[in-house]
């Protein structure tokens, strides 16, 4: 470390540079997959994000592995400030140097989507007859690809199937991981259509140190969490990678058929694979792309291949659906259209997502209401003044808060959302009370999870995960 900041950009070549990122960026997931420590893994981050600002320095590109610099780069360049600094975000990396978390407006911008505006919510409004989504209407889902396609389709009374999935790298799910379920369940419930939820337990394999039975059995009782936020058993197939691929022709061929149009450069340079990964990691996009054409669920759509896919994800996932929809074309299906959503803060605040090996990152869906109380309490971050007298004076900072951010995800009534907002920020409620009205939300929420839970029985996610038809013609 200490080697790599001692050597300034303006000593090195843009392809010393390159080579440094590029080893730094395998440093990062080395020390992921090992589970090492969070104190090493955030420093190799943060040095991971100081390269590429020292790349852009030098030759006023942006860092993009398996894209060598350009001979006709720019030897030096002023480059960003350090408050400038570019926010990292890929599937298995989010990181930030903003206390606020990710600025998402630039997000938008450098993965080229469309913002979820207000014409867009009241367009789904009208088309629905339902109030949008809190989650839409506070901008947590915030961008989005194709979705007024989608719309016209539904309104000259073409249908369309969600697709949303899970890693499972734990037993315990944190409410984190419920934000794409809620929201999907709100889609299917409104829009009274088919729901496929892939599991990918052999991504975990692949990237974890963890056996197939482990990672499996992960699957399973990840998907009992998921079947407690109440999905229809009518209306939802629940699948692992492990168990489908080996019994679906349909879904293989639509995994074969992608990694033929996907060479081993362009998967290089949008997931950042080094040679050192394993082959197992190169081929995993193409699963994670087959659920999003109808042919690979023959059982549910009957063959069709037009029925096109909406994808509820975190913005972490664009780059594996950016890649399905460069190849869906070519091999004769519709785009995928994707509503992303923002990354839920871990409780030490909003720079980095949450980590379900830190106990303390996070609130856990098997979490007592002593232990939310308790890492409220102790962990969350505050964007309140240091006494009692500077609070109430100059009030707290909720662009920061943690408590409130979490409550932006989980409180339904939007007035009492905005009066917490505004006392807080006044100095009128102090950040003990404001914590408090979290613990109070969140108890009875999980406490709620935890009972509909307790009925998933193992017959109940047989029921769920079996490829059967669902309660709709096709």
């Amino acid at each position: 470390m200490t080697d790599c900041q001692a050597e300034g950009p303006g000593n090195m070549t843009p392809m010393e540079l390159y080579e440094k990122l590029t080893a730094q960026g395998e440093k990062v997931r080395t020390l992921k997959t090992q589970k090492a420590d969070k104190a090493d893994v955030d420093a190799a981050v943060q040095l991971l994000l100081k390269l590429k600002v020292d790349y852009k320095a030098v030759t006023g590109q942006d860092y993009k592995a398996g894209c060598l610099p350009s001979d006709s780069a720019p030897t030096q360049d002023n480059g960003p400030s350090a408050g400038e600094e570019e926010d990292m975000v890929d599937p298995w990396n989010v990181s930030t140097s903003s206390a606020k978390g990710v600025d998402y407006d630039k997000l938008i911008v450098r993965f080229g989507s469309s913002k979820i505006d207000q014409e867009l919510v009241d367009r789904i409004e009208r088309v629905t007859g339902q109030k949008p989504h809190r989650f839409l209407r506070r901008g947590i889902f915030f961008s989005h690809r194709d979705m007024h396609q989608v719309l016209d389709a539904y309104e000259n009374k073409k249908s369309f199937y969600l697709y949303t999935g899970r890693g499972p790298s734990s037993e315990a799910m944190h409410v984190g991981h419920l934000i794409p379920f809620i929201f999907t369940k709100w889609l299917q419930d409104v829009f009274d259509i088919p729901l496929v939820i892939q599991m990918t337990d052999d991504e975990k394999y692949l990237w974890k140190d963890l056996s197939l039975e482990e990672c499996h059995r992960y699957a399973v009782e990840n998907a009992k969490d998921i079947i407690a936020c109440g999905f229809d058993v009518n209306k939802t197939f629940i699948f692992s990678d492990l168990e489908y691929m080996g019994t679906s022709p349909g879904f293989y061929r639509n995994v074969v058929k992608v990694q033929k149009h996907v060479t081993f450069n362009q998967v290089k340079g949008i997931f950042g694979f080094t040679d050192s990964d394993c082959i197992g990691k190169i081929s995993f996009p193409a699963i994670q792309a087959a659920p999003s054409f109808s042919t690979s669920f023959p059982q549910i759509f009957n063959g069709r291949k037009d029925v096109q896919c909406l994808i509820p994800c975190a913005i972490d996932q664009d780059p594996y659906f950016r890649m399905t929809r460069d190849v869906a074309p070519r091999i004769g299906y519709p785009k995928p259209a994707l509503l992303h959503s923002t990354f839920f803060p871990a409780l030490q605040g909003a720079q980095t997502k949450m980590s379900a090996s830190d106990p303390n990152s996070s609130i856990f869906l098997t979490d007592t209401a002593k232990q939310i109380k308790n890492k409220i309490n102790k962990h969350a971050f505050s964007g309140g003044k240091d006494t009692i007298e500077e609070h109430r004076k100059h009030g707290g900072n909720t662009d920061v808060d943690v408590s409130f951010m979490y409550l932006t995800f989980f409180l339904e009534d939007d007035e009492q959302l905005e009066k917490i907002r505004q006392d807080y920020s006044s100095g009128a409620l102090l950040t003990g009370e404001l914590k408090k009205c979290l613990i109070e939300t969140l108890q009875p929420m999980i406490t709620a999870h935890q009972e509909r839970r307790k009925q998933v029985t193992e017959e109940t996610v047989r029921q769920f995960m079996t490829p059967r038809r669902l309660d709709f013609n096709y």
